[in-house]
């Protein structure tokens, strides 16, 4: 199915205060932005430009659809601009919700809170662009917080892939540099005092040396 579906409509988005039974107790938040010519992967975009960047982002968000789809956990989408119905994101598989805040602290905040008071007693949030990222790992993330308050899955670039965790704490949420390399060190020191546990450093795909190395999106290495 097509990924810019445009079967969207205000009653679509309506869908955003849903409630959503848990049949687990445990829930996946997958974060995507809404995949639109020059809206996404800007960093990226310098250098193979806007329609390269545009399939590149395409290739990871299927990438993350299909590892979600294995995770023992309900799982919601949250669009960042506007919910779409008929897109890659089954709805018999994925809850579907926008994103609401100022910022992406904010909006990760409001996420985990709005799951939380539905019953979850164990939640997840992963970002939608990491080739490495597998459901196996996303799966051990959610054990780890049997033993743990909070899991985090660090990237290479300074920030995080993963955040799991069994309650709702808010300073990781505030007054981060969000999209910085500093994002991950200043998390960790909201936590000093919490039972962590580290996944391992994975790689994501925000500029062309992120992605350079990966067999499948050589296709996209044209430079413009």
């Amino acid at each position: 199915m097509a990924l810019l579906s445009k079967k969207e409509t205000d009653g679509d988005n309506d869908m955003a205060t849903d409630f959503h039974f848990p049949t687990s107790k445990k829930a996946l938040i997958i974060f995507t932005r809404n995949p639109e010519l020059g809206k996404c992967k800007t960093r990226l975009a310098k250098t193979i430009g806007d329609e390269n960047a545009l399939e590149v982002y395409k290739f990871l968000l299927n990438h993350t659809a299909s590892i979600a789809k294995e995770v023992k956990a309900d799982r919601y989408l949250f669009y960042s601009e506007k919910i779409i119905r008929e897109d890659l994101w089954e709805p018999g598989v994925f809850r579907k919700k926008l994103q609401k805040g100022d910022d992406l602290g904010q909006r990760m905040q409001n996420a985990f809170a709005e799951l939380f008071e539905m019953g979850y007693e164990k939640i997840a949030i992963i970002g939608s662009d990491l080739l490495d990222l597998n459901a196996e790992l996303v799966n051990d993330a959610f054990t780890n917080l049997d033993f743990n308050d909070v899991v985090i899955g660090p990237a290479m670039d300074g920030g995080y892939y993963l955040l799991g965790m069994k309650n709702l704490y808010h300073q990781p949420f505030e007054n981060k540099d969000w999209g910085t390399s500093n994002v991950l060190n200043d998390t960790l020191k909201d936590f000093q005092n919490t039972k962590l546990h580290l996944l391992k450093e994975l790689n994501d795909i925000d500029t062309f040396e992120d992605m350079q190395h990966y067999e499948q999106l050589k296709k996209y290495h044209k430079i413009k």
